[in-house]
């Protein structure tokens, strides 16, 4: 009985989850069609990272809102091109129930990239850094730029590799969607 209660469970669970992801799915277009949603969540890494203030921070500290994790480099050309739309994003739907959380991997020098920032005009959005690359292995991550949204208890749910525009109509109501859930 107890075998047939936990698959009924787990049934529900995944019809819901394929029901969401399907309706997510509708919602790409454009460079959003990069966006790969998981149909599972997977479990985010407890690597740390460095905020622009010098302390040291967990992704763990986001929970309870909805998170675009953007991992970038002084160095990539398309990162330059990217992070006008994530600023822009940040500033429509940034609060309590949604962040762009901007990580620069690997060696990218503190006044390099503010100056990057300033560069583009960029002013809403942090200047984190994972200089030794840990929170970037750890997620597996395989070039620049990438973005990983990740839901309110902490889980990824879906991931993109390469530049996009993040201010579209389209990425704007995806992200709309994931926060109403």
């Amino acid at each position: 009985m107890r075998v047939l209660l936990i698959a009924a469970l787990y049934t529900a669970i995944v019809s819901t989850a394929n029901a969401d992801t399907s309706k997510l799915e509708a919602l790409k277009i454009g460079d959003m069609r990069k966006l790969q949603f998981h149909t599972i969540s997977k479990s985010i890494p407890q690597t740390e990272f460095i905020k622009e203030n010098g302390d040291v921070a967990l992704l763990s500290s986001l929970e309870g809102k909805i998170v675009l994790l953007n991992f970038w480099a002084t160095w990539c050309a398309p990162c330059r091109k990217e992070m006008p739309q994530l600023s822009e994003l940040q500033r429509l739907l940034g609060g309590d129930d949604f962040e762009v959380l901007t990580i620069a991997t690997g060696r990218n020098d503190p006044v390099k990239m503010q100056l990057f920032f300033d560069q583009i005009g960029i002013n809403n959005l942090p200047l984190d850094r994972d200089p030794q690359q840990s929170l970037a292995r750890a997620m597996g991550l395989l070039g620049l730029p990438a973005s990983i949204i990740i839901d309110r208890g902490g889980h990824e749910v879906a991931r993109m590799l390469g530049d996009a525009d993040w201010n579209s109509d389209s990425a704007i109501a995806i992200i709309k969607t994931i926060i109403a859930n």
